[in-house]
C-alpha cells in the first residue's frame, strides 16, 4: 500500500462517499415515507431495542477489523483467525440477547418488546459474517465493492419496509427492514469479494491482534454506550414518544455526518496506516481531512439548522415538529466531528491505541457528568448538555497530536474556522429569509438557493483553499476518464 497515490485515495473516497450517499439517500427517503405512515411511538419502540443491539455490535468487530487493516503484514491466517473468532462472539452475543429479551421488556414495562428483541438481534450474527470482508476491502482499497453491496441491501430493505408498513405491520416493518438490509449487504459482499476463510486458526495471531484491537474495542464500547445511554434514560424516565422526537432530530444531521465521516474514516485510516512511519505525511493527511470535511460539513449542518422547521414540516408532517429544537442542537454538535475523526484516525494509524483509549475515558467522564447534571431537567436539557460537550471533546481528541504530529489544536481550529464562520453567517441570513410571509415550500426553496449562493460566493471571495482543492481533484478525475 506504500505506492498509493493521492488520486487513488481520492478515487476511493469518492466511491465510499457515493456508497454512503446512495445508501443513506435511499434510507432517508424511506424514513420519510415510514415516518408519514407510522406513529412516533413505533419509532420509539425500535429505538429502545436498537440501543442494545448497537452496543453489542461493538463486540462484533472486537477492534480486530482495525487491527487487520493496521497490521503491516496481515495474511490469510490473520484474516481466517479473526473470521472464526467473530462468528463465535456473534453467536454468543445473540444467545445473551435471546435470553435477556424478557428482562429488557420488563425494564421498559412493555411485554411486546420480547419478540422484537429476539428477531432484531439476528443482525448481530449477520454482521459478524461480513466483518472480515469489510476489513479486507478497506485494506486493499476496493471501496467500489461497498457501493454495490450497501445500495443493494438498502433498496431491497426499502421495498420490504414500505410494503409492510402499508399492510399495517407497524414495528415489524422496521424490524424486517433492518434484517433484510443486513442480509442482502452480507450476501453481496460474500459473492463479490474474492477472499474466503481457510480452515485455519492461530491463537497466537489472535492474541497479537487483540493486543492492538482490545484498546480500540474498549474505546468503541465506551463511545457507543455513552452515545446510547441517553436513549436508555429517556426511554425509562420519560416516554418512547419523547425518545422518537429526540432520535428523529438526531437523524437528519447524523445522516450528513455519517456519510462524510464514514467515507473519510474508511479511506484515510488504511492510507495513514501504510505511511505510519512518516509523521509529516500523516500530519498532511490529517490537516487535509479537517479542512476538506469542515468545508463540506459546516454549511450543510448550519443550513439544516436554519431550515429545521420547514424541513420537518414538509418531509415528516407537523406531527413531528417537536423534534425541531433537537435537530438544531445536533447540527451544532456534529459540526465538530471533522476534528474528531481526523485526529482519532491519525492516532490509530501510528499504532497508539493506548492513547485512543485514554482519550475515550476522559471524554466519557465529561459526558457522564453532563448526563447526570442534565437528566432531571428533561429531554431538552440532556440534548443541550450533549451539544456543550462537542467542542470540549474535540479539544481532548486533538491534544495528543500536538506531540505526535506537531499539529496543535489552535492550528486545527484555524483550519476549521473559515468554513465555520462563513456557515454561521449564511445560516443567519437563511433563517431570516424563512420569516418572509409566504407559504412554506417557496420560502424553503429560496432559503436553499440563497444559502448555496452565499456560501460558494464567500468561499470564492475569500479564496478558500479547500474549495480550490476539491475543484482541482474533480478536474483531474474528469481528465483521467477522457
Amino acid at each position: 500500500m506504500s505506492g498509493v497515490t493521492n488520486n487513488k485515495v481520492m478515487a476511493n473516497f469518492i466511491w465510499r462517499f457515493a456508497e454512503r450517499c446512495g445508501a443513506q439517500g435511499v434510507a432517508f427517503i424511506v424514513s420519510i415515507v415510514l415516518a408519514r405512515l407510522l406513529e412516533p411511538k413505533v419509532y420509539g419502540t425500535i429505538a429502545l431495542v436498537t440501543v442494545f443491539t448497537t452496543i453489542l455490535n461493538v463486540f462484533v468487530d472486537s477492534g480486530l477489523g482495525n487491527a487487520l487493516i493496521q497490521k503491516k503484514n496481515a495474511d490469510d491466517l490473520d484474516f481466517s483467525t479473526v473470521f472464526f473468532f467473530n462468528i463465535f462472539v456473534c453467536c454468543f452475543l445473540y444467545a445473551i440477547m435471546f435470553f435477556a429479551a424478557p428482562s429488557i421488556a420488563k425494564f421498559y414495562n412493555d411485554t411486546t418488546l420480547t419478540p422484537v428483541v429476539r428477531v432484531l438481534s439476528l443482525t448481530l450474527v449477520i454482521s459478524g459474517i461480513k466483518n472480515v470482508q469489510q476489513a479486507y476491502i478497506s485494506r486493499t482499497l476496493q471501496f467500489k465493492r461497498f457501493f454495490f453491496a450497501t445500495l443493494g441491501g438498502t433498496i431491497g430493505a426499502a421495498v420490504i419496509g414500505i410494503m409492510m408498513a402499508f399492510m399495517g405491520y407497524g414495528v415489524w416493518a422496521l424490524v424486517a427492514q433492518q434484517i433484510f438490509n443486513a442480509t442482502v449487504d452480507t450476501l453481496i459482499l460474500w459473492i463479490t469479494v474474492n477472499w474466503r476463510p481457510k480452515k485455519e486458526f492461530s491463537l497466537r495471531r489472535l492474541k497479537r491482534l487483540l493486543s492492538y484491537g482490545w484498546k480500540l474495542l474498549a474505546s468503541a464500547l465506551l463511545d457507543t454506550v455513552y452515545n446510547n445511554v441517553r436513549q436508555l434514560i429517556i426511554g425509562k424516565m420519560y416516554s418512547s414518544t419523547d425518545l422518537a422526537y429526540y432520535n428523529k432530530g438526531k437523524q437528519f444531521p447524523n445522516l450528513v455526518i455519517t456519510n462524510v465521516n464514514t467515507a473519510i474514516d474508511s479511506v484515510l485510516f488504511p492510507v495513514m496506516s501504510s505511511r505510519q512511519d512518516d509523521t509529516k505525511q500523516v500530519k498532511s493527511m490529517t490537516r487535509r481531512a479537517i479542512k476538506t470535511s469542515s468545508f463540506i460539513i459546516w454549511p450543510i449542518v448550519m443550513g439544516m439548522a436554519a431550515c429545521a422547521r420547514p424541513i420537518i414540516s414538509l418531509l415528516l408532517t407537523d406531527k413531528w415538529l417537536p423534534c425541531v429544537p433537537f435537530l438544531q442542537i445536533f447540527c451544532f454538535t456534529y459540526g465538530f466531528w471533522p476534528i474528531h475523526t481526523a485526529n482519532l484516525n491519525a492516532i490509530k494509524a501510528v499504532g497508539r491505541s493506548d492513547i485512543f483509549l485514554r482519550l475515550e475515558i476522559i471524554k466519557k467522564i465529561i459526558g457522564i457528568i453532563s448526563i447526570l447534571v442534565s437528566m432531571p431537567f428533561g429531554v431538552m436539557a440532556m440534548a443541550l448538555a450533549y451539544g456543550a460537550t462537542a467542542p470540549i471533546s474535540a479539544f481532548v481528541n486533538a491534544t495528543p497530536n500536538r506531540n505526535l504530529l506537531d499539529y496543535k489544536y489552535s492550528e486545527q481550529l484555524r483550519d476549521m474556522l473559515p468554513a465555520m464562520l462563513l456557515s454561521f453567517i449564511m445560516a443567519v441570513i437563511v433563517l431570516y429569509i424563512g420569516k418572509i410571509p409566504i407559504s412554506v415550500f417557496p420560502a424553503f426553496i429560496i432559503q436553499i438557493i440563497v444559502g448555496i449562493i452565499i456560501y460558494i460566493a464567500g468561499a470564492k471571495i475569500f479564496h478558500f483553499e479547500s474549495m480550490e482543492y476539491i475543484l482541482t481533484v474533480i478536474k483531474m478525475r474528469r481528465s483521467e476518464k477522457k
